[in-house]
């Protein structure tokens, strides 16, 4: 039987459980997935936790995870733009951690053959919220732009977007990962007590564009350093919108295949990289929430619902299929 990652209550990683569950089918207009690789998003954990509740209500059982990569497995009427056995990107909200997901046809992008699953599966989630932001504040070249948890997963991937537009990017993060944020060509700074003084010093000419992904204060900090409100972008700081007006842009309003497929070139071309820092196996699931929830992830934490050496035998058995 298929396996799906589901919770019937409210609360931490402990309420998730793997059921044995039917296998979706296509209707008009949607395919069916064969899922490889899923990863964790700490948003996700928000509403596993019951903190957008009023927004996004749970139906229990609710399912877990957006975003994915796997094999089209079958197709429904109406879609004439994949076959069988194609290797996609896509995003089904609260259902991607499964072997089988349905998703309209329209959401799905084709996966380059030369990269990573793993690196893959993210790009629909935290990939496209990067570009949202990165696209917010446009960045020029020659100018400044800070991003704060430069080497979580939406920060890395924002601060080197920024850098392909020829922007000198500084990248807030703990000591732990100043060499990794060098090996993207970020200048690091330390976050913590003391970081306006630390970025006025990394940047003496001024800071001109700011994306903030952590919250924790990091909008009040870029206020306060002269950047002008319509140049910063949080996702992670409602109160900060109200208050100064920022922007607030991310993967909802960003959404589409063509920025999927663009991110998805980048990776091929080498021009841009999808940091993995673990991969967990589905049976795993909890401990790779509890591990998303420590906030000091490098990059991506993603769920391997195919194991590595399985893949090519998996992918002729659904192929075989059509």
């Amino acid at each position: 039987m298929p396996r799906a990652v589901k919770f019937s209550r409210y609360g931490g990683p402990e309420v998730l459980e793997i059921h044995e569950v039917p296998r979706p089918q296509p209707g008009p207009g949607e395919v069916l997935v064969r899922v490889a690789v899923a990863p964790v998003n700490p948003g996700e954990a928000g509403i596993r936790q019951g903190v957008f509740a009023d927004i996004w209500p749970a139906r229990f059982p609710e399912g877990q995870g957006n975003d994915f990569a796997g094999w089209v497995a079958a197709l429904g009427a109406g879609v004439d733009d994949f076959a069988v056995g194609d290797e996609v990107i896509g995003y089904l909200p609260r259902a991607a951690q499964a072997d089988y997901v349905v998703s309209p046809a329209a959401d799905l992008t084709p996966k380059p053959a030369d990269i990573t699953w793993e690196s893959a599966a993210p790009l629909s989630a935290v990939g496209v919220t990067a570009w949202a932001a990165v696209d917010a504040v446009r960045p020029e070249p020659g100018e400044t732009v800070v991003v704060s948890a430069a080497a979580g997963g939406v920060g890395s991937i924002a601060a080197q977007l920024a850098r392909l537009r020829g922007a000198t990017v500084i990248g807030t993060a703990g000591p732990h990962n100043a060499d990794f944020l060098r090996s993207l060509d970020v200048v690091p700074v330390q976050y913590g007590p003391g970081l306006a003084d630390r970025l006025r010093t990394a940047a003496p000419q001024g800071i001109d564009a700011y994306i903030d992904t952590f919250g924790q204060g990091n909008v009040d900090i870029a206020i306060a350093l002269g950047v002008r409100p319509q140049r910063i972008n949080t996702i992670a700081d409602g109160r900060a919108v109200a208050r100064y007006g920022v922007r607030s842009e991310a993967q909802e309003g960003a959404f589409s295949r063509s920025v999927v497929g663009e991110l998805a070139a980048l990776v091929a071309k080498g021009l841009l990289t999808v940091p993995i820092s673990a991969v967990y196996p589905l049976e795993q699931v909890q401990e790779a929430y509890r591990q998303v929830q420590r906030r000091h992830t490098r990059g991506k934490i993603v769920l391997s619902l195919v194991a590595e050496d399985q893949r090519s035998a998996v992918a002729d058995q659904v192929r075989s299929q059509a």
